[in-house]
């Protein structure tokens, strides 16, 4: 297939992650067709992710789970769609309302995978290859247009003037000791089952600021979390709840390390080039969710038949054991830290 599509739409409103994991998608189909309009549907609290990005035109915000969540939000937004004619959507999100939005805005060509709930709505079907990394599953929604998929493709966060002022601003409000190298923990997750115990993280940060400068990075939701972790420890920065996505992103970029649950800090550290200590505990690296960088390195638990225990994690461990996080010590995460630091100095 050698056509030239003028105006591409990819649809993809789950969690911020995924959508960070999605842009190497994006970034492909500028390369390959560098004059085509390429948008983007998201959830609002993704889209600042994708804004400033050189690949994507527009972003459509699309808040399924607020004010849009009705038929009215989906009929609203399908107008908005067709009104821009698309002659191509790739759908990495696998939800029958994300294929039926670009079947219902009349675009002719909709790429998506067999596990979608609404493959009957598409004109093209991709296998999805659970053993593959995430990136090169969507990018594996290239195949049916006969053209080669890239390799080694990362995601790219681009940041504003204002992003790093907003950033700039947050420090000189602080405390910092700037002969020290800065390292970045990001203890929160959605799912609790992802999340490596507080006390193991207090500890590790603890023992991490006597010779570096330790932020704890989060959103509002983690704020409290990361204030038990920081333990009143002046030289800790806590600043979850203080910052944006791209803020956090950007005192993320300029970290030596971010340390990690399997969780969306993860994969910005990654969109902004900073190495990650990866924690997995209820989910597997096999999953396609891993941190992709040169020096990234994961943290797990092997050796246990009750992991893993679900594709997202969950709210409490099934068994009640929680080995699986229980099990990884706050040694071997400073061994990974140091393996980093030492792989990565210059």
């Amino acid at each position: 297939m050698t056509t030239e599509f003028h105006k591409i739409l990819i649809i993809q409103s789950a969690f911020i992650g995924d959508v960070v994991l999605t842009l190497p998608l994006a970034q492909a189909l500028k390369k390959l067709f560098p004059t085509s309009q390429i948008d983007f549907v998201a959830v609002p609290k993704s889209v600042q992710i994708i804004e400033g990005h050189p690949a994507i035109t527009r972003v459509y915000p699309y808040d399924k789970h607020g004010k849009d969540s009705g038929v009215a939000g989906f009929l609203r937004l399908r107008r908005a769609i067709a009104k821009e004619k698309y002659n191509l959507a790739l759908i990495p999100h696998r939800s029958l309302r994300s294929a039926l939005l670009a079947w219902g805005a009349g675009i002719p060509l909709r790429i998506g995978f067999d596990r979608s709930a609404g493959k009957m709505l598409l004109t093209k079907i991709v296998r999805y290859d659970s053993n593959r990394h995430e990136i090169d599953r969507n990018l594996s929604l290239l195949q049916p247009l006969g053209i080669s998929i890239p390799a080694d493709e990362l995601p790219h966060i681009f940041l504003s003037q204002d992003d790093v002022a907003g950033v700039d601003d947050f420090l000189r409000t602080q405390s910092l000791e700037s002969s020290k190298i800065w390292i970045a923990l990001a203890p929160g997750s959605i799912w609790a089952t992802k999340r490596w115990l507080p006390e193991r993280y207090a500890e590790l940060s603890s023992i991490l600021s006597k010779n570096y400068q330790v932020f704890l990075v989060g959103g509002k939701e983690d704020e409290e979390l990361c204030e038990f972790i920081r333990a009143g420890n002046p030289s800790i920065i806590n600043c979850a709840g203080k910052l944006s996505i791209k803020q956090s992103a950007e005192l993320i970029r300029r970290c030596r390390i971010l340390v990690s649950n399997d969780s969306a800090p993860m994969h910005l550290a990654v969109g902004v080039g900073t190495p990650v200590v990866a924690i997995f505990g209820a989910t597997v690296p096999e999953f396609g969710f891993t941190p992709r960088g040169e020096h990234d390195v994961v943290v797990q638990t092997r050796g246990l038949q009750c992991r893993p225990c679900a594709i997202h994690g969950g709210n409490s461990c099934p068994i009640k054991s929680f080995d699986c996080m229980k099990q990884i010590t706050v040694e071997q995460v400073m061994a990974s830290i140091e393996s980093v630091l030492v792989s990565t100095q210059q």
